[in-house]
């Protein structure tokens, strides 16, 4: 494997990781508030995209993408209240398999409104190339990862400073002592479910914008899934760490095995990753171990 092409490898890696990154943040935000894995994430991701491209071919870009992002906040606060209160207190097993069906509904309703085939957005950024340290790379890539990079530090003070945040990160940290100091764990549990949603949203615009929006988008939240393992499940700064590890992974080796090996390696260098991780290291590079006694 050349230089250029292990260079090349990583900006493109780090553009695209930028960009699990911040739907890892949602992940990972989501679970460390109220411990659910949500495993209809991804389909979070293509819902953000598809409605998206409908709203810009009938509205301004900017209009379409706020409505979008109110659409995504506004479905996140529903599921919670009408389908994750309700389960509150049950079985964990029971809650991760309404979010697979949730999932599956989600993924049969754009199918239904949709089709199946990749739509793009109209031309609502400047095409072309450009060149950064000499590696070419499509300038709505460019604007894509740089869109992701500022939105991952907005929601990095926003939750370091704002008084959701920090209502947030204390029922996070410890639920119980958050509730007796006056946290309100629903509402707490509602805004967790809907920034996961606005973050997928995004995560489905910057993708569509640059690789247009298909039904393998869907697969995108399970690569956030396998960024968030790599960090750490109640690691947010992992799980963001994790996002540019799985893109720059991914696009250099997997690229490479996928050139030259095994045809489609790339394609599931997550999930291999996700593997090793388990096997190797079960709570991440950053998660917090926890030991239980017999």
């Amino acid at each position: 494997m050349s230089a250029e092409v292990v260079l090349g490898g990583l900006i493109t890696g780090l553009a695209v990781g930028s960009i699990y990154a911040l739907i890892a943040l949602g992940f990972a935000l989501l679970y460390k508030s109220t411990k659910i894995l949500n495993l209809a994430h991804g389909e979070l991701v293509l819902a953000g995209g598809y409605l998206a491209i409908a709203l810009t071919n009938a509205l301004p870009f900017p209009i379409a993408v706020l409505l979008t992002l109110l659409a995504a906040a506004l479905l996140g606060f529903v599921v919670e209240r009408a389908i994750m209160r309700p389960l509150f207190g049950q079985p964990l097993l029971s809650v991760i398999i309404v979010t697979l069906a949730m999932g599956y509904i989600v993924r049969g309703l754009m199918v239904g409104i949709w089709g199946g085939d990749t739509r793009q957005f109209p031309p609502v950024l400047p095409g072309g190339v450009v060149q950064i340290v000499g590696v070419p790379l499509q300038r709505v890539g460019v604007y894509s990862a740089v869109t992701a990079v500022v939105l991952l530090a907005v929601f990095w003070l926003f939750f370091r400073f704002s008084l959701i945040g920090i209502s947030m990160r204390a029922a996070a940290n410890e639920q119980l002592t958050a509730s007796t100091l006056g946290v309100s764990l629903r509402r707490v549990f509602a805004y967790a479910w809907a920034f996961a949603a606005i973050a997928a949203a995004v995560g489905g615009i910057l993708l569509g914008l640059w690789l247009g929006v298909n039904f393998a988008l869907g697969f995108v939240g399970l690569k956030a899934l396998a960024a968030v393992i790599l960090g750490g499940l109640d690691s947010i700064p992992g799980a963001i760490i994790g996002g540019f590890a799985i893109g720059v992974i991914e696009t250099v080796i997997g690229g490479y095995i996928d050139a030259n090996v095994i045809y489609g390696f790339k394609d599931i260098t997550a999930f291999v990753i996700i593997l090793l991780v388990l096997m190797i290291r079960p709570y991440g590079l950053f998660g917090t171990e926890h030991i239980e006694r017999l």
